[in-house]
């Protein structure tokens, strides 16, 4: 197709902007030869046609075929694809195989004429007034920001790519959008692209028959005959090989499979959602990633923000891990931590996050094991976290006085309790330093007047992170 292409369903996430949702839709009214009219409004990108009742639009006519025609979205515009039918398939009276759509046009099935139409809308998202979407919590505004675009999107059945870093649960929002979906009831089967050996994908999507290979004893459904009526999660999309990647383009567009050894194509009904820590844009201009398919997935794309972007939504994390965490629950159910301390919680919100919630989910799974009390203190957290927190709390000026140090001493020896004060006195030095400098190294290690490899060292030594050397 020439010109450029715009995804039949286009989410434009940019923090701090309205998000707008293009939702491209099609009405479709149907006049059978006995004078009824019935008018029918689709948002899946892909609508089948025909006598039996597993199409979209169940046609009833004798002389419609079972599986008549479809009618599907392709970049910017709608088709409609004959799928062999006995009496064949008309657009303006003029028989096609596979033709444009017109808005206004008449599609003609054995004596039944259908009118098309296509609508366009355009809607504004804006933050939804809501601390959680079905499995999903958070309180900042970009999460706010997804949760208004999946309340309009998880109703539909538009295929869906979830895009963001490792960690930031692009798993845990696949299975909300399949909750929150019409197929709510059916099943959610998730597959891994990059878990699998490659030899072995195929088979594990669309199954395989008795003798197809070596060890294929009998036959064996697939996926996405597993997932029949519901959906199926395709995790780490972007590791599925350029030699796979039409077959489930096909599965995609014809919604049907053909199991290994067979060419009996098998009908499937089924939402796809996939994710990706790749970005698929730059994969297909470097030949890696097929654009036919990356134009059929990207009907919904989802930008899921780091951890470390949304650092006001730790507190309501953590919490929530503690009472939903079967690593948090005495035997009868109660919780055996009960709550986050202030400077456990400062610790957590001063931490960069590179496993973003994944990796938060397991440093409170870990605090936990160590706890003693009833509340997470900072002693409980890794090394690499308890340090930030001491850098966060005497930079806003927690720290203690000479007399708390003499107070705290008196029961050790001169040379430990030496020691500590010296070692106090750096940490204090060097965090004051770094607060008065913005946490540049650079400029902090300068007014030390002490060499910068040395500054780290003392940073290092006292588990302290700041921002990054450029002057």
């Amino acid at each position: 197709m020439a010109g450029e292409f715009v995804p039949p369903t286009t989410i434009a996430y940019i923090s701090g902007r309205p998000t707008t949702l293009h939702l491209r839709k099609c009405k479709l009214v149907i006049e059978r030869d006995d004078g009824t009219v019935a008018e029918y409004i689709f948002d899946q990108p892909e609508v089948t046609l025909g006598a039996m009742d597993d199409n979209d639009l169940v046609v009833d006519d004798e002389t419609v075929s079972r599986y008549h025609c479809r009618i599907f979205q392709d970049q910017s515009a709608y088709l409609i694809q004959d799928l062999g039918s006995t009496n064949g398939t008309f657009v303006n009276r003029v028989r096609v195989k596979e033709a444009f759509l017109k808005p206004g046009c008449t599609v003609t099935l054995g004596k039944s004429d259908v009118r098309f139409q296509s609508l366009d809308e355009r809607v504004e998202i804006l933050p939804a007034n809501r601390e959680a979407f079905g499995r999903i919590v958070g309180t900042s505004t970009r999460m706010r920001e997804i949760f208004g675009i999946l309340e309009r999107i998880a109703p539909t059945g538009a295929t869906v790519i979830i895009e963001g870093e490792t960690g930031t649960g692009k798993e845990v929002v696949a299975r909300t959008v399949h909750e929150e979906s019409r197929r709510a009831d059916k099943p959610f089967v998730v597959f891994d692209c990059g878990a699998v050996p490659e030899n072995l994908i195929e088979s594990e999507l669309f199954g395989h028959e008795k003798g197809s290979f070596t060890g294929a004893i009998m036959a064996r459904q697939g996926l996405f005959e597993i997932a029949q009526g519901g959906t199926i999660f395709l995790d780490e999309l972007g590791e599925l090989s350029l030699d796979l990647q039409p077959k489930l383009l096909r599965a995609l567009e014809q919604r049907e499979i053909r199991r290994v050894g067979s060419n009996k194509p098998i009908k499937v009904d089924v939402r796809v959602v996939a994710a990706t820590n790749r970005n698929l844009e730059e994969e297909v201009k470097a030949g890696r990633f097929r654009q036919d398919l990356y134009y059929r997935l990207s009907v919904v794309r989802l930008m899921l923000p780091p951890l470390r972007e949304r650092v006001e939504d730790i507190p309501m994390l953590a919490k929530h891990f503690l009472a939903v965490g079967e690593f948090n629950h005495n035997p009868d159910g109660t919780p055996r931590v009960k709550g986050i301390s202030r400077d456990a919680l400062d610790a957590l919100m001063s931490y960069q996050w590179p496993g973003n919630v994944r990796e938060l989910l397991n440093v409170v799974e870990r605090a936990c094991a160590y706890a003693d009390s009833e509340y997470l203190h900072i002693e409980h957290l890794p090394e690499q976290l308890s340090g930030i927190g001491i850098v966060r709390r005497r930079a806003s000026g927690g720290a203690a006085t000479a007399k708390d140090r003499v107070d705290r001493s008196l029961d050790k020896p001169f040379k430990e309790a030496k020691e500590a004060w010296v070692s106090s006195f750096e940490r204090d030095y060097i965090v004051s330093l770094l607060k008065k400098n913005s946490f540049n190294i650079s400029h902090a290690a300068r007014e030390a007047d002490i060499d910068r490899k040395y500054f780290r060292k003392l940073m290092k030594k006292y588990g302290l992170e700041a921002n990054s050397d450029d002057d």
